[in-house]
């Protein structure tokens, strides 16, 4: 059985995932862990648990969601992996983090890409990718049919989408995303968003002014 634990880390408040089962092998999605303190907190719940890291990933390359990258293929000697479109956002990351006022020295490139449908391993458990693009090209979520739960980055937010007027955003076709990716799940899906509290599929269903159901 997965258990999911959540860090909000950075100025930006992205939520950081941490997905383990009783293998003990756990994914990190979207480490967000910038500050000293925040890469430590997250380094001694891994311990404290007897947890052994197997794979990076990020929803999408947005800095928020990328900025401990370095810290965890440096700490755990893991490779990146994301959507082959996200790549375009990681190597503009030295500009866009000066903007920020931070410092970003190295970018880790990925050593694997994923798309849609596939089956992300990780001792007795799985994710299937989900492509989803429209917050950001390369937006993908990851969906666990058994425990009812996907983990969507900035696709979907409690009563509220991710924003479309950054490079590569497009309303009409987050909207898309949304409608046939995720609102095609079972409405008692859990929706783990990257940033805020979880949701449910059926609760955005009925409630979320954003998504225009046809």
């Amino acid at each position: 059985m997965i258990k999911i634990e959540r860090f909000i880390f950075n100025l930006f408040e992205v939520n950081t995932y941490v997905l383990y089962d009783e293998t003990k092998e756990s994914v990190i999605i979207d480490p967000g862990c910038f500050e000293s303190a925040e890469q430590n907190k997250l380094k001694k719940f891994i311990e404290e648990k007897g947890l052994k890291p197997v794979r990076l990933l990020n929803t999408h390359t947005h800095i928020d969601h990328v900025l401990g990258n370095q810290f965890i293929v440096n700490q755990y000697n893991i490779k990146l992996e994301i959507h082959e479109k996200g790549l375009i956002f990681l190597s503009k990351l030295p500009d866009t983090a000066i903007g920020f006022g931070m410092i970003i020295d190295e970018v880790p490139q990925p050593g694997n890409f994923i798309k849609n449908g596939d089956i992300i391993k990780f001792g007795n458990s799985r994710l299937k990718v989900l492509y989803t693009p429209g917050h950001a090209d390369g937006s993908v979520c990851f969906y666990n049919e058994e425990q009812k739960f996907v983990i969507v980055g900035d696709v979907l937010f409690n009563q509220s989408i991710g924003r479309t007027d950054l490079p590569t955003g497009d309303f009409d076709l987050l909207n898309k995303s949304i409608e046939e990716e995720l609102f095609t799940l079972p409405d008692d899906v859990i929706v783990y968003p990257g940033h805020g509290p979880e949701t449910t599929i059926g609760f955005e269903k009925i409630n979320n002014p954003y998504v225009d159901l046809v």
